[in-house]
């Protein structure tokens, strides 16, 4: 009978430990000692997010200056905003710049807003995050271009809005949109205007002088049937009149009283 050798694998050495004692595998793969320390990128990590986090709980808000919008536009607690851009950007984003707005008036330089207590100022909840209430709401102001990042932490804000652009205005319901156009008539000059705008200017800072906010003397104005652009005008000028008076008249230039003249800014 042929025998057919069968080879023989190969085998390792093994290394014998005392029972119990652990194997150096097993050592290996036990807790590290107390001596040792994070590697260096992500400790620089740590610290990173760390500091993100401290700074994630203000930014700051500054003016945004544009000439010919804080000329021609409209404050964001006047009633055009709250009429037109409220469908737009929507509740919450219309109230958070018209807080914003009001924190400008009060610090023109600028100053640092708190987010947590402003979300919960807002009803907003502390939710925090990328898609929490608050940050989609700031993220909207900017897609909107009512507000813009001016650095890492820093937010741009309009202190007034532009009139509504078409693309936006073809979005509301129709209902506004004709009265959009009516608001928007060109106010020209006439004697009959120059009169309603004088009474406006008038009655403006009457309510002014009642103790009554902007906001409330435009609305007032308008359920006065005045022409609401002749209200905002009239709104604006009695605002910068008693804001100008307040300040005892600027050195060189003489005070501008209701009555005829030039239409449109104090002084």
């Amino acid at each position: 009978m042929t025998v057919v050798p069968v080879p023989v694998p190969s085998v390792r050495s093994v290394a014998l430990h005392p029972l119990g004692g652990p194997t150096p595998s097993t050592s290996k793969s036990s807790e590290p000692s107390a001596s040792s320390e994070p590697s260096e990128p992500s400790a620089r990590s740590a610290r990173s997010a760390r500091a993100s986090a401290a700074q994630a709980e203000a930014i700051r808000i500054e003016a945004w200056t544009d000439p010919v919008i804080d000329r021609l536009g409209y404050d964001p607690r006047s009633l055009y905003v709250e009429t037109f851009w409220l469908g737009i950007l929507g509740p919450t984003c219309t109230w958070l710049i018209r807080r914003l707005a009001a924190g400008l008036d009060d610090q023109p330089g600028g100053f640092d807003l708190d987010l947590e207590d402003t979300a919960r100022a807002l009803g907003l909840g502390t939710r925090s995050g990328r898609q929490s209430p608050f940050r989609r709401a700031l993220a909207r102001c900017v897609t909107f271009q009512v507000a813009r990042r001016q650095g890492p932490m820093t937010l741009g804000v309009r202190r007034r809005l532009p009139p509504l652009p078409r693309r936006h205005l073809l979005r509301l319901p129709t209902s506004l949109q004709e009265s959009h156009a009516t608001w928007m008539v060109p106010v020209r000059s006439s004697p009959v205007l120059e009169e309603a705008r004088r009474n406006a200017r008038r009655m403006a800072l009457g309510l002014l002088a009642s103790g009554n906010e902007r906001p409330e003397v435009e609305l007032q104005l308008v359920r006065w049937q005045v022409h609401p652009a002749i209200a905002h005008e009239a709104t604006r000028w009695a605002w910068a009149f008693r804001a100008h008076e307040a300040d005892g008249g600027a050195p060189g230039r003489r005070a501008v009283r209701p009555g005829p003249g030039r239409p449109g800014r104090p002084g």
